[in-house]
């Protein structure tokens, strides 16, 4: 069963409290860290809608980059859809014959 958006947004904040307090940092130290108020650190903590860059700095400072990494791993391309790639590029177009009559 999928997650509403605000228990997604509650879990997240979970997660980075968690990191923050397994780093020993005060939301205080974290906010200084991350370039932030604490306020805003908070309402990311508590799931209250914060922005992609919010996110990015408090992760940054966690030194937690990795995590944004796992979202959308990169997704390997096949040798052959390289080839089939190259085939199409290299094919000559041809033009329409005209029709007699």
């Amino acid at each position: 069963m999928w997650m509403t958006v605000k228990e997604q947004e509650r879990r997240l904040g979970e997660q980075i409290r968690a990191r923050r307090l397994q780093s020993e940092l005060t939301t205080k130290e974290l906010a200084a860290y991350a370039e932030l108020s604490p306020r805003t650190v908070q309402n990311l903590e508590h799931g209250r809608g914060s922005t992609v860059a919010t996110l990015v700095r408090v992760l940054r400072a966690l030194n937690a980059e990795d995590w944004l990494e796992s979202l959308t791993p990169e997704e390997p391309v096949s040798p052959i859809q390289m080839l089939e790639a190259e085939r199409v590029k290299r094919r000559p177009r041809q033009r329409a014959g005209r029709k007699n009559g």
